[in-house]
């Protein structure tokens, strides 16, 4: 009975992880990778199905399959990134006339440019590697 409640812990866990994860795509305050991680990783010792669910999802499975795989993005997805951080952190610093708010804010989106710049670009060759929606290398149950 332990390792049952153990395991639909998990999975909530994994769940929280992935809805977090989702909204820091949208909300650029909000850190996408970590929760992504946190969530396949609740889900690949959880649930075999979901781990396999969420690695197959059209954006973020490719997401989560490079990031793990290479700790690299693509390009086009490095450059969307910090258009977007900056373009959504910038309005908001415009709209909010509170200096420390400001400056907070100015601090994450430099921490966040530093993380994403100190990631590897993705080369062509290894995007062929993941076919979206059927990624080979995760069709057998990850040990």
């Amino acid at each position: 009975m332990f390792k049952t409640v153990k395991k639909y812990l998990i999975i909530s866990l994994g769940t929280l992880a992935l809805v977090l994860g989702v909204i820091g795509i949208f909300l650029p305050i909000m850190p996408t990778t970590p929760f992504l991680l946190l969530a396949a990783f609740c889900y690949v010792r959880s649930s075999h199905d979901l781990y396999q669910w969420l690695i197959n999802r059209k954006v973020i499975g490719a997401y989560i399959y490079h990031y793990i795989t290479y700790r690299a993005i693509p390009q086009k997805t490095k450059i969307f990134s910090l258009i977007f951080l900056w373009g959504t952190l910038c309005a908001s610093m415009l709209l909010i006339n509170i200096w420390y708010v400001r400056l907070i804010l100015f601090g994450v989106g430099i921490g966040v440019s530093l993380h994403l710049l100190s990631l590897k670009t993705l080369k062509k060759s290894n995007l062929r590697d993941f076919d979206v929606g059927t990624p080979s290398v995760h069709k057998s149950k990850p040990s």
